[in-house]
């Protein structure tokens, strides 16, 4: 059963991964910068249904209560980190960042995305 779960959590969060690769593209594409590229982002995320398939992914468990609660809880949180990560990722392919410099930035912008949170 718990290997069944880390394998669903798996497939949603690489799932919500991709969603949050097309969303950085398309900003790219855009050439979206600042709030704009915020706003966008956040909205193509939301789009995207990375939360509402937490609820899906409960329902489809029929999980009830606590342990309800506590993984959509988690799903979430994964699926928002992940989505940081992308964009952040995006963000320093777009700087052409390589290296130490790219880790360096990718890291200080997921700390940050956390903190805003």
């Amino acid at each position: 059963m718990k290997t069944m779960i880390a394998m669903l959590l798996a497939v949603f969060a690489s799932t919500a991964v991709y969603a949050a690769d097309d969303c950085a593209a398309m900003a790219a594409e855009k050439k979206l910068a600042g709030a704009a590229r915020t706003s966008f982002l956040k909205k193509c995320q939301a789009d995207s249904g990375a939360p509402a398939g937490c609820e899906k992914t409960a329902d489809d468990k029929k999980l009830a209560g606590a342990a309800r609660n506590s993984f959509v809880k988690k799903c979430e949180a994964d699926a928002k980190g992940n989505q940081a990560s992308a964009a952040c990722e995006a963000t320093a392919k777009e700087k052409k960042l390589a290296g130490a410099a790219k880790t360096s930035f990718v890291k200080k912008c997921v700390a940050d995305a956390a903190s805003a949170n």
